[in-house]
């Protein structure tokens, strides 16, 4: 057994409103200047969409994340060793500024300038990259609302598995139907980009798991930004530099929560420690796609075990991290009470990301058109959910439908506990068959209530502050020796000194 800490994170997207107030308080702290303009280091996508860039998740085109090749061994879908070196100077398989957005300001001078005159003066847009001015046709969230439906929207990749009528009718205006993904670096286990750095400039902390780039290394090949599945990494044109989401380290090491973490508004945002095996993630990341979600979760670690605890003792995680794990709400929502998924878990990277998926408007349509709720069957309407399970399975677990159930039964029973409290209309034997059948009980239903309802800052965050005198750091071999390999690398004690 080989413990490791990882810094770990979950999402409500029950609660999330799309304020985008995350993505503009991250803007204003990392990429507000050259050569920055169009990254988004968080961003919030509607979905159905196209995301940010466009079609980030076809994977088919953009090649990223790992494959298992015919032995059953993981490989770098972006690259190979017959092709690395013609693709280090040119790769197709990436985003271009097309599948991103031209980024753009507008002349205001001219509002403050223009001679007087009959007409009111106009700020026209001008490109923050060439200064000339341009047609606007594409934004960070052009399709936010589905505004573009049905342009932008039935373009979701995630519709793949769904049926022509089902995409007819929840695109239809009276069923209409959505939800928010916000989005950041998943800080993966297993991180595709820092096995496809050709020069080890990406790396992965020993410490807190967080995934960062040593610009003094980059060089700029971009192949970071190929293997990248979520492409959440991006080049700077201006430094001629790879750069991503840094998990906000210099707060976290403080005990701090990264800036978007901090001014969310709808208190979606989760933060603790997450113990896992690593000697086990690779064997995991190898099982069929439908059973993905349970691979990954089967290799996270129970912090109260005193077997456990004795290993990540010897591993140097402080006790100050273990007791973190133990209280962590990113444990109890992904394995405690397996409410939690990661974001397509079929590109075998092993996100620490993880979502709660959104219950919605649980009514759905009826053969004659008419909505309805069945009340006597609580969990009937969540498979005629307007926004089609198959859909969100598509998005959060692989295509294979019973965690997401299993997820939403949870969330609806915790409904219906809260309802029983409140207004008393739900009859005890239906309340425990209700809870029974989701696999709670009354205490657990409390918790989860009081977890994901309105929690504080200290419920939300347990992070303990890093202290490096204390942590054991996880060295790399060279490039041209790991080239290819998982992004584990190899823990050693730190050498300190002058």
């Amino acid at each position: 057994m080989d413990v490791r800490a990882q810094m770990s994170m979950v999402f409500h997207l029950d609660k999330c409103i799309g304020c985008h107030t995350c993505s503009v308080a991250c803007k204003n702290i990392w990429t507000d200047r050259a050569g920055a303009e169009y990254m988004w280091w968080n961003n919030v996508e509607t979905k159905p969409g196209t995301g940010y860039p466009a079609l980030w998740e076809d994977q088919l085109n953009f090649k990223g994340g790992w494959v298992l090749d015919k032995n059953r061994e993981l490989k770098l879908r972006s690259q190979d060793k017959s092709d690395f070196l013609p693709k280090m100077f040119y790769n197709p398989n990436q985003p271009g500024l097309d599948d991103y957005y031209e980024p753009w300001t507008y002349q205001y001078e001219n509002l403050f300038d223009a001679p007087q005159g009959k007409d009111q003066p106009t700020a026209i847009p001008v490109s923050q990259i060439t200064g000339e001015p341009i047609d606007i046709e594409a934004g960070p969230n052009w399709d936010d609302d589905l505004s573009g439906s049905p342009v932008y929207a039935e373009n979701d990749p995630n519709f793949k598995d769904l049926t022509a009528d089902e995409k007819k009718m929840l695109f239809s205006v009276e069923r209409i139907s959505m939800m928010y993904l916000p989005r950041i670096c998943n800080h993966c286990v297993n991180p595709s980009c820092v096995a496809a750095c050709p020069s080890g400039a990406l790396y992965k902390r020993g410490e807190d798991g967080i995934v960062l780039v040593n610009q003094d290394k980059c060089r700029g090949w971009r192949a970071c930004v190929t293997a990248c599945p979520y492409k959440k990494i991006y080049y700077n044109w201006k430094t001629g530099k790879s750069e991503k989401c840094i998990l906000c380290y210099p707060r976290v090491e403080t005990g701090q929560a990264p800036a978007c973490f901090h001014s969310c508004v709808g208190r979606i945002r989760y933060m603790g420690v997450l113990l896992y095996d690593a000697e086990r993630m690779v064997e995991a990341m190898k099982a069929p796609k439908e059973g993905l979600v349970e691979s990954q979760r089967s290799v996270i670690l129970d912090p109260c075990d005193p077997k456990v605890v004795e290993k990540a003792l010897e591993n140097g995680i402080s006790p100050g991290w273990i007791e973190s794990a133990q209280k962590s709400p990113v444990w109890k929502f992904v394995v405690e009470w397996e409410m939690a998924l990661p974001l397509h878990p079929e590109f075998r990277t092993f996100p620490m990301l993880y979502y709660v998926p959104p219950l919605l408007p649980v009514m759905g349509r009826s053969g004659s058109n008419i909505y309805e709720h069945d009340v006597d069957g609580i969990f009937t309407s969540i498979d005629k959910a307007r926004l089609p399970m198959k859909y969100l399975a598509t998005l959060l677990s692989a295509g294979n439908i019973e965690p997401v159930r299993a997820s939403m039964k949870k969330l609806l029973a915790v409904r219906v506990f809260q309802r029983s409290l409140t207004m008393g209309d739900i009859e005890p034997g239906k309340l425990t068959k209700v809870l029974r059948d989701a696999g709670l009980d009354e205490s657990q239903a409390q918790e989860i209530y009081e977890l994901s309802a309105l929690p504080g800052p200290e419920d939300r965050f347990m992070m303990p502050p890093i202290q490096r005198e204390e942590t054991v750091e996880k060295t790399t071999c060279s490039p041209d020796k790991c080239k290819g390999n998982c992004g584990l690398g190899k823990s050693e004690n730190p050498e300190r000194g002058l």
